[in-house]
């Protein structure tokens, strides 16, 4: 478990952001608004959208052709396998299924190239005015950016959504039916944040060679959610934890001296 907090925020990440999400107030911002690669933070935004834009999570489908062999980490899909949309919510951020976010992009748009339009439209909804996203996985584009400030404000926007936060809160999946096999697949989620802070709740780790190791974090205590954005952060579970820990001393420490 994470203890005690830094005495002053502090991060080696390239950018990074620290907002209480029920206030939308920043706590610590450090090149908040530099463009960077995001690698697969870009799934929150994704998840937000298939979710947003889908009548029926508990839906079967078929898993369109194009998202099987992707590139990258992956619950290897299989070819006309059939899933239900949850299923691939939740391969998609706790596991950061490529595969999935490729079907799901699909199924829920007709191509990659419609839900990244689809994306970009929820993006701006949710305040995040400095991104631009082409894929729905986060594997290196030239043209896909976003910022720890968007970042943020897209997990904010995405966390009002209940099935969302009930997603990226799961340590384990076991209910994805794996075709052909006589057992289930067994999802694990990346994110440490949920084992190790006090609170933590979620939300998406990333990594690509361009990106670094990135991180969007969040915890929630006493009626305050701190969200946190590192991007291209080597110690990105550590020094997030230590964030928003100094972020709840703040706090607290405002509250107590206010009475």
């Amino acid at each position: 478990m994470f203890t005690g907090f830094a005495s002053g925020y502090s991060t080696s990440a390239k950018s990074a952001i620290v907002l209480e999400r029920n206030s939308g107030q920043v706590m610590f911002e450090k090149n908040a608004d530099l463009r960077l690669p995001i690698a697969s933070t870009t799934k929150i935004l994704t998840a937000i959208t298939v979710i947003e834009n889908t009548e029926d999570l508990n839906k079967t489908v078929t898993v369109p052709d194009v998202a099987v062999g992707v590139e990258g980490s992956s619950i290897y899909l299989q070819k006309d396998e059939k899933l239900r949309i949850i299923d691939l919510l939740y391969g998609l951020m706790l596991q950061s299924g490529n595969d999935c976010a490729v079907a799901l992009a699909c199924l829920t748009s007709g191509s990659v190239e419609n839900f990244a339009l689809m994306m970009n439209a929820t993006a701006r909804i949710a305040g995040a005015s400095n991104s631009h996203f082409v894929n729905p996985h986060g594997l290196h584009d030239d043209r896909h950016f976003s910022t720890a400030r968007d970042l943020a404000l897209i997990t904010a926007y995405a966390m009002r959504n209940e099935t969302f936060r009930k997603i990226v809160a799961t340590e384990v999946y076991k209910d994805c039916p794996f075709e052909g096999r006589d057992y289930n697949r067994i999802i694990k989620n990346k994110n440490k944040i949920l084992t190790t802070l006090e609170g933590g709740n979620g939300v998406k780790t990333g990594y690509t060679k361009e990106a670094g190791r990135c991180l969007v974090s969040s915890a929630e205590r006493n009626g305050k959610e701190m969200i946190c954005v590192v991007l291209s952060c080597g110690p990105m579970f550590e020094e997030s934890g230590a964030l928003i820990e100094t972020a709840f001393a703040e706090v607290e420490s405002k509250d107590n001296n206010a009475r």
